[in-house]
C-alpha cells in the first residue's frame, strides 16, 4: 500500500471518530446530500421501509440477508430507548414477513456508552421480541475499549437466549483467547478482519499474517462444528477457504457487505454456496461511509466518481 493511500485511510478513521465532524456533516445543506450520493452504493436508504424492500429482493435471489440499522457511541437515553424502538419495529415487521433472517446491531447504540444495565436491558427486549419470530440477532464488535464489556453481556444472554450471535476481530490478539471460551457458546460467530484502527501493540495491521490468523480461527470453528459466519472480502482468502472445502459444511456461511463485491458474491452464490448480503439503513451513515472508504483505498475513488456522475446526472436532467 503507498504511503499516501495510508495517510488517506488513518485519516478517514479518525474522521469516522469525530463526533463534532459528524455533526457538522449532518447539519450542512451542501455537504450531507453530497456525500449521501456516495454513501448510498453501501446504505440501502435511510427509512425501515428502504431496507425491506432490498431484503425481499436479495431473499427472492437465494441469498439469506442482515439488517443493521446503524448508529453506535449513543450517550443520550432517549436516542437509546429510541434506536432500541427502531430495531424492535425491525425485528417484528421481520417477523409479519416471515422473513427469519438476521438482526444485527452495536451494544453503543443501544446503552452500553451509558451503562451496562441499560445495555443488557434494553438486549432482553430485543432477544425476546426475535426470539418470538425466529429471528437471529447478531452482535457487532466494536473498538477494542469495548470488547470485554460486549463479550460479557454477550455471555450473560446467550445463557437464556440461543437465537444471539456475537462478532469478533481475527486482528486483536486477544480473540485467541478468546475464541477458546466463546466456541462454548452455541450462538454463531460472525469472523471479521477488524476495521478499527487500533494500537500494534493489541492489534495485527492488515497482512499475511493476519490473513494466516484469520484462517486458523475459521478452520478451529468448522472443526469444533459450531456455527460460523466468514465475514470478510478478501477473495484471495475466500479461495483459500473454498479450497479447503469448508464452504461445503452446512455450519459455514459467507457474508458480504451490501455494496461491496457483489459480482463475487453472486459468483460464490452460483455455487450454491450460503451467502448473506449485510443491509444497512439509517441517518447514522457517515460513520459507515468513511469505515467503507478507508478499507480499500479503490472506494476512496468510487466515492469521487458516484458524486460526480451522480451530479452531472442530475444537472443533465436540468438542462
Amino acid at each position: 500500500m503507498k504511503k499516501v493511500e495510508e495517510l488517506v485511510i488513518q485519516a478517514l478513521k479518525s474522521a469516522a471518530r469525530d463526533e463534532h465532524l459528524k455533526y457538522a456533516v449532518q447539519q450542512s445543506t451542501e455537504l450531507y446530500p453530497l456525500l449521501w450520493k456516495a454513501a448510498k452504493r453501501y446504505v440501502t436508504g435511510e427509512k425501515r421501509e428502504d431496507v425491506i424492500t432490498v431484503a425481499r429482493e436479495y431473499l427472492e435471489d437465494n441469498y439469506n440477508i442482515s439488517i443493521e440499522y446503524i448508529g453506535e457511541n449513543t450517550t443520550d437515553l432517549w436516542e437509546c430507548e429510541r434506536a432500541k424502538d427502531e430495531i424492535l419495529q425491525v425485528i417484528e415487521e421481520m417477523g409479519i414477513l416471515s422473513l427469519k433472517q438476521t438482526v444485527s446491531f452495536d451494544l453503543s447504540h443501544i446503552g452500553l456508552s451509558i451503562n451496562d444495565e441499560i445495555a443488557y436491558q434494553y438486549l432482553e427486549e430485543l432477544a425476546q421480541k426475535a426470539q418470538w419470530y425466529g429471528i437471529t440477532l447478531m452482535i457487532s464488535m466494536e473498538e477494542s475499549s469495548k470488547t470485554s464489556d460486549i463479550l460479557t453481556l454477550y455471555k450473560k444472554i446467550a445463557k437464556n437466549h440461543t437465537n444471539i450471535g456475537i462478532t469478533i476481530q481475527a486482528h486483536l490478539y486477544r480473540t485467541e483467547v478468546d475464541l477458546q471460551e466463546l466456541i462454548q457458546y452455541p450462538g454463531k460467530i460472525r469472523l471479521v478482519k477488524g476495521a478499527f484502527q487500533e494500537p500494534v501493540d493489541i492489534a495485527m495491521i492488515r497482512s499475511e499474517e493476519l490473513n494466516s490468523r484469520y484462517l486458523e480461527y475459521v478452520e478451529q470453528l468448522v472443526n469444533a462444528n459450531h456455527p460460523i459466519s466468514i465475514a470478510t472480502h478478501d477473495e484471495m482468502l475466500i479461495q483459500e477457504i473454498e479450497r479447503r472445502q469448508y464452504l461445503d459444511k452446512s455450519n459455514v456461511e459467507l457474508e458480504m457487505l451490501y455494496g461491496v463485491r457483489p459480482e463475487l458474491l453472486n459468483e460464490l452464490r452460483t455455487k450454491e454456496y450460503r451467502c448473506r448480503v449485510y443491509l444497512t439503513y439509517g441517518s447514522e451513515w457517515y460513520l459507515y461511509l468513511c469505515h467503507r472508504i478507508a478499507e480499500q483505498p479503490e472506494n476512496l475513488y468510487l466515492a469521487v466518481t458516484d458524486i460526480i456522475n451522480e451530479s452531472h446526472r442530475a444537472s443533465s436532467v436540468v438542462d
